[in-house]
């Protein structure tokens, strides 16, 4: 990895989707300054590319930024191309993944079932994101943990602040935060209320409470 600290995936990680890439410069530069250096970008916000070519280079040593809702082996190329340090699926796609295990990189691979899990972890997922998370509950992910102990899962998807530390209890070594970290700060670029919930986020990762 070519940012500061190694991306195991270990955290949290904020996950911004945006009708723009307008404001987001803003918005990880707050995130990196409150602690969160993991950053999926996604592709489903428009010039989203674009934006990494021009602007990955500013958190290199500082943060991880990568790059989420990946489906196909171009998008994947392409997002690698243009400076993504981690990839992210929202489901089983064993063709991205075969680009970033060929390449070296890091890969979250979105599953549910028993089933997807082990074959995400198969087909070289570096964790498993266990998506739709806010679906199930963390007794869930503990489950799979009984016959599947090495598991290395991430939530995501509608996980609130004070859910982390019942996720952390049940074995995920990261979560996935989107709307409930990031409110609407990648559409309006107003971080205001986006330092609180970064600190409380951190704290409850670390089993306090702010």
């Amino acid at each position: 990895m070519k940012g500061a600290t190694p991306l195991s995936f270990e955290g949290i990680t904020a996950v911004l989707r945006a009708s723009t890439t307008r404001h987001l410069v803003r918005v990880i530069d707050t995130l990196v300054t409150e602690g969160i250096t993991s950053v999926e970008l996604t592709l489903t916000t428009p010039g989203v590319q674009s934006f990494l070519e021009q602007e990955a280079s500013r958190w290199q040593k500082v943060a991880s930024i990568g790059v989420g809702t990946v489906l196909t082996v171009e998008q994947a190329e392409k997002c690698l191309d243009a400076g993504a340090e981690f990839l992210v699926t929202p489901a089983l796609r064993p063709a991205v993944s075969a680009v970033a295990v060929a390449r070296q990189t890091p890969i979250g691979v979105g599953a549910m079932t028993p089933t997807e899990v082990l074959s995400a972890h198969e087909a070289g997922a570096s964790i498993v994101k266990i998506f739709p998370a806010a679906t199930v509950s963390p007794d869930y992910l503990a489950h799979l943990r009984g016959p599947m102990p090495w598991l290395r899962a991430m939530p995501s998807g509608g996980i609130r602040l004070e859910q982390i530390p019942a996720w952390v209890s049940a074995g995920a070594v990261g979560v996935s935060l989107g709307s409930p970290l990031l409110g609407d700060s990648p559409d309006t670029g107003d971080t205001s209320s986006l330092v609180e919930r970064a600190r409380r986020a951190k704290a409850l990762l670390g089993g306090e409470e702010l």
